[in-house]
């Protein structure tokens, strides 16, 4: 009895536990290597991204922790890497900016109760079966949404990388300053800067494999030791705090609860979407399949164990998940390998952490920035339809013009209002024959197409409902007025109809009985299952009476034609 229960509560809920279990050996020279430099990556990928997040650097690597164990569990990917990443960085500091006041103890108490809290949103999604609110962020959103997060990202490293410290607080006044106070700036801090990102720009495109960020680091730090960059006023790390981090319960602020309860929704909504679609983007490329409801799961898990540690809101790394794959990873055992990594550099290898130039950390997030804009996107995106061009370049706007939680909202916004424009104007159809061409097509789309006299075969590609019946009715009167033989049939072909709401049975009953009404039969033709349960119990198929509803096109045109034989049989006598 306990063995059936191991059984299943393994692959329900610990997925990852489960491959592990099915361990083979042929995978761990992949997993070895893909752990080793993906680690050799995220170190100072991450103490950049703890800064971003505006906490010590060193919390960067505090949060990477109880992810990678949590994720190895509970995740349904096993290529996955997840921690500290740029977007959910930058939304944290947005978040807790106004909240907090210059005490560095309250700011870091804050980051760990906002990632409790999008724990908790995450965990609350998982049991309501969210899942699907991934989907409410669509491609041209998300195009935007990074373009803006990455042009604040690059912005609020602007003091850093010149040596300066900018009172703006937003991106655009930000550059503003930057660009009025160029006169203030400490060169030798700008030049490593513009060394470092220089040097990332061309490891990534000469030498992809290499873990870029940590030779650029280490180069920046050696230099610093060798050239005395100190003594000239290049700012480095500091001292880091011995030790790895200890359980602490987050602070509960009374005061602060509810606008960072709506800035973790935010941040889990966003983070969630770019876990999934990470996910997702390497199940398909290498023929597995993850589950993404148990995606908020683990990644609820793991934000709530990081508001335990003294870390903050994290989500999954595109990059580093990248490196992995392409150094053969096929189970999360590259990411335990990348744990001990990074446990035994806290433990002995702090003093070389304490020499990380800060102008090297600010050039390694904008260089992760620049490739958030997604220029070739943006194109695509003009040359494919220029509505879903305007959504993102608004949604870029959005993000730079509000704050970024705003932005989250402006995108989720569009994103529905765009869902809403195509289900209240869909695609429809005029169904006719084409010469030599077998089947009822779009007279639309086919010169010499014809429609059968008398008969109208209309095509609604969408479900109906309150949002699109005022449209459907418009254009089916459109399509009856457009014939020149008089009307007697019309058949709604309900193909693409797969279900209907109140709404759109009280006016498909109005349209009935309008058609009548000018003598007009209506029928409907090709009806699943599912919509003529529907009908029947709204009473509608009653009225329309069952020897009018067709599961064929080829029916339905048999019934017109059977129907109106006898009268034209009469009419020839």
């Amino acid at each position: 009895m306990i063995r059936l229960k191991t059984s299943r509560v393994i692959p329900q809920y610990l997925p990852g536990l489960k491959r592990l279990l099915s361990y083979q050996r042929a995978w761990l020279r992949g997993d070895l290597l893909a752990g080793l430099t993906v680690a050799a990556y995220l170190i100072p990928q991450c103490m950049a991204y703890g800064e971003l997040a505006g906490v010590q650097p060193v919390a960067g690597l505090w949060a990477i922790l109880p992810p990678m164990l949590i994720y190895a569990l509970l995740g349904s990917s096993p290529q996955l890497s997840i921690g500290p990443e740029s977007t959910t960085a930058v939304m944290t500091a947005a978040a807790i900016a106004p909240l907090t006041t210059a005490d560095p103890q309250a700011y870091a108490g804050l980051a760990s109760l906002m990632a409790f809290a999008v724990g908790v949103v995450c965990l609350i999604g998982y049991l309501a079966r969210l899942g699907f609110l991934a989907n409410l962020l669509s491609k041209p959103i998300l195009i935007g949404y990074m373009a803006g997060v990455a042009v604040i990202m690059i912005a609020g490293q602007l003091g850093k990388i010149s040596g300066m410290k900018l009172a703006a607080k937003d991106a655009l006044g930000q550059i503003y300053e930057f660009l009025q106070r160029s006169s203030e700036i400490h060169w030798a801090t700008l030049i490593l800067s513009i060394l470092v990102l220089g040097f990332l720009l061309a490891i990534q495109r000469w030498f992809p494999k290499l873990p870029g960020p940590l030779l650029a680091v280490l180069c920046a730090t050696a230099a610093v030791g060798i050239f005395d960059l100190q003594h000239w006023g290049v700012r480095v790390v500091g001292e880091i705090p011995a030790g790895l981090p200890r359980l602490a319960m987050p602070n509960l602020a009374t005061a602060d609860l509810v606008p960072l309860i709506a800035a973790a929704i935010g941040i889990a909504l966003v983070g969630y979407s770019d876990n999934v679609l990470t996910a997702r983007s390497f199940a398909s490329r290498n023929h597995y399949t993850v589950n993404a409801n148990q995606e908020l799961l683990a990644l609820g898990v793991a934000n709530f164990g990081n508001g335990f540690m003294q870390g903050f809101p994290i989500s999954s790394s595109g990059s580093r998940t990248v490196i992995g794959d392409a150094l053969g990873s096929k189970t999360q055992v590259f990411s335990l390998v990348a744990f001990v990594v990074v446990v035994v550099v806290l433990l002995f290898l702090r003093p070389v952490l304490a020499l990380f130039p800060n102008a090297a950390l600010g050039a390694i997030v904008i260089y992760a920035a620049t490739k958030l804009i997604e220029v070739s996107e943006f194109r695509r995106l003009q040359g494919f339809r220029r509505s879903e061009f305007a959504l993102a370049l608004i949604t870029t706007l959005g993000v730079l013009l509000t704050d970024i939680l705003v932005g989250v909202g402006i995108a989720v916004g569009l994103s529905v209002i765009e869902l809403f424009a195509r289900l209240s104007r869909p695609h429809d159809a005029v169904m006719g024959e084409v010469p030599g061409l077998p089947g009822l097509h779009d007279i639309e789309d086919w010169s010499g197409a014809t429609t059968i006299p008398g008969l109208v075969i209309y095509r609604y590609d969408a479900p109906l409902c309150f949002a699109n019946v005022e449209n459907f009715k418009r254009r089916a009167w459109a399509a009856i007025a457009a014939e020149t033989t008089p009307v007697e049939w019309f058949v709604l072909n309900t193909e693409a109809i797969s279900e209907v709401d109140m709404t759109a049975i009280e006016a498909l009953a109005e349209f009935h009985s309008d058609l009548a009404a000018q003598g007009i039969t209506f029928a409907l033709a090709r009806v699943k299952q599912d919509l003529y349960a529907q009908l029947k119990r709204s009473g509608l198929l009653q009225q329309i009476t069952p020897e009018r509803v067709y599961f064929t096109l080829h029916t339905a045109i048999s019934g017109f034609e059977v129907r109106f034989q006898p009268m034209k049989d009469s009419k020839q006598g």
